[in-house]
């Protein structure tokens, strides 16, 4: 474990690039880092990201909340110290970034203009504020179940990772994401007319819905693989030729979709495939509704792959098109 003055440095250093990016101005925004399992680091109270000095940084008991020293820590402890009593990640960045603030203030998705915000984004989470702090940080930490970035609408976004380098390069890409919708606005102002609708009602009258990861399920995805016209059409232009199985980590089940030019020729019950996603039942379940994208998942390292990520990639079109078709088989 890194020590206290290191990550203490750490931290000014991140609140001085937020500032310079204009991610944090005046006293927005707060920072913190685990010690330990017991302890961790967050800035205090109405300072100034941009200007940090290590005696505006808090030590903080996880268990007690006890505070060392007299200066209060930010009025997003309760939240922070949800988030990493039920994750493993030991960075957090709350930030008010004013581009990401603007675009949600007025719609709760965006528009995947880029493959970068598809592949490392995905599915954006946006949760409901309508106070100055978090009131209600288990709503939060529910978001952060799906993505390791989350939107607190009318609020700002807050990112979770090992690293303050990745939860920075969250923030900055969805910072850059919403940029770059704003600047296709301006060369056709119908871009943005079509955003991203919510989640469709799952169950419909007379739909049936499936035991999760019951062979009758995987089934059921198989038989729309092979009635979709995309997959038919981009298996053929990109020979979609290999297998790759998906995995449930509790009880070990699998299923084996052997691919020949796009068609699931054979379905197997093993994981012996040269490509294999495996994941909890609780990340599947989210797949499955279509609130995770399990290449953005895999990228962030909350699903895993053994395989090949970047040979996958050629196949990128029609494999994003088999798990929006996931989401069509209704779940119990």
């Amino acid at each position: 474990m890194k020590k206290q003055a290191e990550l203490t440095q750490e931290i000014i250093k991140v609140g001085k690039r937020l500032y310079t990016q204009g991610l944090a101005v005046a006293k927005s925004g707060n920072i913190s880092t685990r010690i330990d399992e017991q302890y961790i680091l967050i800035t205090g109270s109405q300072t100034y990201l941009g200007d940090l000095k290590s005696e505006n940084i808090v030590k903080v008991n996880l268990d007690t909340l006890a505070v060392e020293g007299e200066i209060n820590p930010s009025s997003e402890l309760p939240l922070h110290t949800l988030i990493y009593k039920n994750f493993p990640e030991k960075v957090i960045i709350h930030s008010h970034a004013p581009l990401i603030n603007g675009y949600f203030a007025i719609t709760n998705s965006i528009k995947m203009l880029t493959f970068e915000t598809k592949f490392y984004l995905g599915k954006i989470p946006v949760v409901p504020q309508d106070t100055p702090t978090v009131t209600n940080p288990q709503e939060v930490v529910e978001a952060l179940k799906t993505n390791n970035i989350v939107v607190l609408k009318n609020h700002g976004v807050i990112a979770k990772a090992d690293t303050f380098s990745e939860a920075m390069a969250l923030t900055e890409s969805l910072e850059e994401a919403i940029r770059s919708a704003a600047v296709a606005r301006l060369f056709d102002k119908n871009v943005l007319d079509d955003l991203d609708k919510a989640l469709k009602e799952r169950l419909t009258e007379g739909k049936k819905a499936y035991s999760m990861f019951s062979k009758q399920h995987v089934q059921a995805i198989v038989d729309l693989v092979n009635k979709d016209e995309l997959i038919s059409q981009k298996g053929e232009e990109l020979d979609l030729t290999v297998v790759l199985a998906i995995k449930l980590k509790e009880d070990q089940r699998a299923y084996k979709f052997n691919f020949e030019k796009g068609k699931i020729k054979r379905l197997d019950y093993d994981a012996d495939a040269p490509f294999v996603i495996s994941a909890s039942e609780e990340l599947w379940r989210e797949v499955f509704l279509g609130k995770v994208d399990p290449f953005v998942a895999v990228t962030q390292g909350r699903m895993q792959l053994d395989g090949q990520l970047g040979m996958l990639s050629r196949w990128y079109v029609p494999f994003s098109r088999l798990f929006e078709l996931f989401k069509q088989v209704d779940i119990q």
